[in-house]
């Protein structure tokens, strides 16, 4: 069974230039560039809040997407054969912020200590913090942002928590609040995990789906119902826990700013869902390792400015990935980590 061959540039370790580079972050642009610089004679070192190298490739996305030997296989070649050394339940710092996904941080790096450290760092965080609508009732038992309900299923089948920690989705009813491809797969793993009704809710049609037409097509063929033309007002509780989500019918107007048709609600058009537990991915946000003017610049959207280098705005200091690019898939991100990497390399070289 093949795994990613993220040091595909290189069959054997060759040998060390004598510089030092560190990576923060796991995920697929992380890997990538360090699979690069590896064949390059770079001591390699990557720092993770995870248990495991992987990021949201393989905490976030479910297996029927990427089985999670071939990831597991990847990183391992990295580690066991080009000695890339990795620091795992390590979050880098320059002030203390969670986010999801830190339920296993047993350790603390503060970001100045690696800037002096080495010869170049490489920031390649993601994006770890979920969007959710500020309506009534989000505060309520069994409402969850699909990136921590997702983190959370994968986190037991990876066996790092047991399923007592995992939301009880069995014979449940599940309302999925968006249409990109996290939406897809929290409705799927609901599925899955023996859910007796999903809900799959969008603003918009099929048409305007992220994920696309034929993702949301095969869901409806395994039974989820599709409700588009539909947007949360509010969730309603019995208890402290989720009882209804209440939603009002929209109409879809002149393009906005995405270049897709604005959806607008519909006075009057108000309606509810029984359900059981209600999941929002209706997007999430770059998680830059620091959360305070530290030399580095970011845009409205909290993303990582870089230049033509991959290069931010502090001299040494690259980044790539989702916390560069916003959410995105894997292979983008991939190719983003490979494009930084490069582009290190060059600048360590005096080219």
């Amino acid at each position: 069974m093949k795994g990613m061959r993220f040091a595909f540039l290189c069959k054997e370790k060759p040998e060390k230039n004598g510089k030092k580079i560190a990576i923060i972050g796991a995920g697929p642009a992380g890997l990538s560039a360090a699979g690069y610089l590896v064949c390059h004679g770079y001591d390699v070192h990557i720092y993770d809040k995870l248990p495991e190298p992987g990021g949201l490739m393989l905490f976030g996305i479910p297996e029927f997407r990427i089985p999670i030997y071939r990831v597991r296989k990847g990183y391992e070649e990295l580690k066991n054969i080009f000695e890339v050394t990795f620091y795992p339940k390590t979050k880098v710092i320059s002030s203390k912020k969670e986010e999801e996904g830190d339920e296993f941080v047993e350790n603390f790096v503060e970001f100045e200590e690696l800037v002096k450290e080495y010869d170049a760092v490489l920031i390649a965080t993601g994006t770890w913090e979920s969007t959710i609508p500020k309506i009534e009732g989000v505060e309520l038992d069994g409402v969850y942002p699909a990136l921590d309900y997702l983190f959370k299923i994968k986190s037991a089948k990876l066996g790092h928590v047991s399923w007592e920690e995992v939301p009880k989705i069995d014979g449940k009813s599940v309302v999925v609040v968006g249409a990109g491809h996290t939406a897809v797969d929290a409705a799927m793993e609901s599925l899955l995990l023996g859910a007796e009704r999903v809900y799959l809710v969008y603003r918009r049609t099929i048409n305007e789906a992220p994920a696309g037409a034929y993702e949301i097509n095969l869901l409806k063929q395994r039974g989820v119902r599709w409700l588009e033309l539909a947007t949360p007002v509010r969730i309603i509780g019995e208890y402290g826990k989720v009882k209804a989500i209440e939603l009002q019918k929209c109409k879809l107007g002149e393009p906005d700013e995405s270049g897709r048709r604005r959806p607008i609600p519909i006075e009057g058009s108000n309606f509810q869902i029984d359900v059981d537990m209600v999941v929002f991915a209706v997007g999430q946000k770059a998680t830059p390792p620091f959360n305070e003017d530290i030399g580095i610049a970011v845009d409205k959207k909290g993303r990582i400015v870089v230049d033509s280098r991959h290069m931010t705005s502090r001299e040494g200091v690259f980044a790539a990935g989702d916390v560069v690019i916003g959410p995105s898939k894997v292979g983008r991100a991939v190719l983003d980590g490979l494009v930084a990497a490069e582009s290190m390399h060059m600048w360590l070289s005096g080219r």
